[in-house]
């Protein structure tokens, strides 16, 4: 009991800590010094545990469908209109006066619609300061990130603040958190929903079907939908973007190979982000009529919640054929010890698994050694990132180079 009440009450002594130093200190300033620009702008922003780029992009297209003149801020890339920045900032939510300069230059080019991603660990160190959004998206909240939150209810309520902050709020009915977080919201606020039984034009319905198979996918882009409704887009521009929408790098990312076996490459590091994608590869080879295996290529990060490996772990042994246990950020900690944690609940399928710590020769195995025709090799959990972190350095890494030098 102990152990929880000190690092909570640390927790919580933190906070003032951030308003002070994060938002009083770097984002009041910025805001002086660049002139507000929040208020010049339209703001959508989206957070939640999974699919927070995916619903950004899609949306960010959707809106540029429209005629809008938007911009996009998200972990993978800022764009301005078809320009595709490099920011530098590296982090999902920057720092807050580099939000405010990334602003600044949005309203001086004459855009007038940003759509922000936006994490728990942003919202709780005040990185947004000086925004408020008009209309905000969840896609959903489960267990992460309790090595920094504590608790999942502290996780979610740090989510919750940034809802609070919406004119408008589109939450997921199907989501576990969804009669939590009303709980949290102001009678004043207007609260959208969507699920996946939600009623949807047919023409809107069918646009989804085609170009997002994953279930998952499918959710993103209805969450993108509501907010792109209650911005003024009509459905038959709704339809351009999505038809249009190119994918996104490391996010369910095929490499192309021309051998009898397919390699993707996916950002799934959350349990339920695991259980999705699986899922989702399923049901592509059932479609494809592929009779092979599937292989997933995985681990669990470092000095992150610990309380997540052996349920990754067992979700790994439930959906897929043979599972590759590797390193994925260990930073710190030892990786055989991670990868023992990720075992320690299987009361069976240890036969499907195979654990090799250096991640290159891990996806090497699996794609020289045991992928056969009808396979699909999947390389799990870094999707976009460039590094990999050892120690306390990060050192450059791209799972989509390591699959296409084995393929090679």
């Amino acid at each position: 009991m102990m152990n929880t009440v000190i690092p909570l009450a640390l927790y919580k002594i933190k906070r003032p800590y951030h308003f002070l130093k994060t938002g009083l200190l770097k984002g009041l300033p910025g805001q002086i010094k660049y002139g507000f620009p929040a208020r010049k702008l339209t703001i959508f922003t989206i957070t939640g545990t999974d699919g927070k780029t995916t619903s950004s992009t899609i949306l960010y297209h959707v809106l540029k469908a429209q005629g809008y003149k938007v911009a996009l801020l998200t972990t993978v890339a800022a764009y301005l209109g078809d320009e595709e920045i490099d920011t530098g900032f590296h982090v999902t939510s920057p720092q807050p006066q580099d939000l405010q300069r990334f602003m600044h230059m949005m309203v001086k080019k004459g855009y007038t619609h940003l759509v922000l991603e936006v994490t728990s660990h942003g919202m709780y160190q005040y990185r947004t300061w000086g925004v408020t959004p008009t209309i905000v998206g969840l896609t959903n909240i489960s267990a992460e990130h309790l090595d920094y939150h504590v608790t999942y209810e502290e996780y979610l309520a740090a989510k919750a603040e940034l809802l609070r902050k919406g004119e408008v709020v589109v939450i997921n009915a199907d989501d576990v958190s969804f009669h939590r977080v009303k709980k949290y919201l102001s009678i004043e606020t207007t609260v959208k929903q969507y699920s996946e039984d939600m009623k949807l034009p047919g023409k809107v319905a069918t646009a989804i079907k085609e170009r997002f198979p994953e279930k998952y996918n499918q959710q993103n882009a209805r969450l993108a939908f509501v907010m792109a409704k209650e911005a003024g887009v009509n459905d038959n521009h709704y339809c351009e973007g999505i038809t249009d929408f190119p994918g996104i790098a490391g996010r369910m990312q095929f490499v192309p190979t021309n051998k009898r076996f397919e390699v993707v490459v996916d950002f799934a590091h959350t349990p339920q982000g695991l259980e999705a994608t699986l899922s989702a590869l399923r049901d592509h080879m059932k479609k494809n009529k592929k009779k092979g295996r599937l292989i997933a290529v995985y681990g669990a990060a470092g000095l992150r919640d610990r309380s997540k490996r052996p349920i990754m772990g067992t979700i790994g042994v439930e959906l897929a054929d043979i599972v590759i246990f590797t390193a994925e950020d260990p930073r710190t900690e030892n990786v055989w010890s991670i990868i023992r944690q990720m075992k320690e609940n299987l009361q069976e399928g240890h036969d499907k698994i195979i654990s090799i710590p250096d991640r290159g020769k891990a996806i090497a195995y699996a794609i020289k050694e045991l992928a056969k025709t009808g396979d699909v090799v999947a390389i799990l959990g870094k999707g976009h990132e460039k590094s990999m972190c050892f120690g306390t350095t990060e050192y450059p890494w791209s799972d989509q180079e390591a699959a296409l030098e084995s393929l090679r």
